[in-house]
């Protein structure tokens, strides 16, 4: 009997990036290796200056190695056009930003219909269908014309993520994405991360919080452009029952005045 092995959602050999300023070199990136298969919820970890976001540009295919391999959900990137690597980033991944990245003017539905727009494949869809769904999924469904404006930090970046999630992509990609939230509303959007990880969406999350990525299964430690540590974390935090702690603990101080 044939076992079909899935091939990993990315797989980076010997990836290295060097920028250069007139005669200055600068290796940003030496040399890194990293596999990351289907379904894996990981938190890349780094002071500034180590090499994380260099990296997460890379895995993004908005920045191309100096040297090194980069295989996509089975596609070799390197060596690839601009209109080429513009047209894997739609079909393949979606991104999640630290500043929401919304449209101001425009609602929550057309900030999400947006990715579909942009699709030169020609494939009849109804996108508004879809921006509704992708809407719906992250508990907006009520808040379609709402302007960003007219929505709390946290909806914001739900709209951000149901954006991302509108193109059906293979990876998530989200550089830190609870960056301008307050704790409690930091925990909601991991614990949408986490349903959304659930339901088999591969997520990477770019975070230099530790509370943060102790509710990833895996956490990547980047550090000189290199990864130093790369481990499951055993007991991964359920983001859920740490709100339902953070509601019970409000009530008593409620009770209590």
């Amino acid at each position: 009997m044939n076992h079909t092995i899935a091939s990993p959602v990315i797989r980076i050999e010997g990836v290295k990036k060097v920028y250069r300023t007139g005669s200055t070199e600068v290796a940003a990136l030496r040399g890194v290796n990293l596999t990351v298969q289907k379904g894996e919820l990981i938190a890349i970890m780094g002071s500034s200056g180590s090499g994380k976001s260099t990296l997460m540009n890379i895995l993004g295919c908005l920045d191309v190695p100096t040297d090194g391999s980069y295989s996509l959900d089975g596609t070799r990137v390197e060596g690839m056009s601009r209109n080429a690597l513009a047209d894997l980033r739609n079909q393949k991944l979606g991104f999640v930003f630290q500043g929401f990245n919304l449209l101001s003017r425009t609602s929550a539905l057309d900030n999400v219909e947006l990715p579909l727009l942009y699709d030169r494949r020609g494939v009849q869809r109804d996108t508004r269908a879809l921006a509704n769904e992708a809407l719906r999924r992250v508990g907006l469904g009520d808040r379609v014309d709402h302007h960003p404006s007219e929505l709390s930090g946290g909806q914001q970046q739900r709209v951000a993520i149901a954006r991302a999630l509108v193109t059906q992509p293979t990876l998530l990609l989200a550089d830190e994405p609870t960056g301008n939230l307050d704790s409690r509303t930091s925990v909601e959007v991991m614990a949408l991360f986490q349903e959304l990880n659930e339901q088999g969406i591969t997520i990477l999350l770019v975070t230099h919080e530790p509370d943060v990525a102790q509710y990833a299964k895996r956490i990547v430690e980047v550090r000189d452009g290199l990864i130093r540590r790369d481990h499951p974390v055993e007991q991964p935090r359920s983001a859920a029952a740490d709100l339902l702690q953070l509601d019970e603990a409000a009530q008593a101080v409620e009770e209590a005045a």
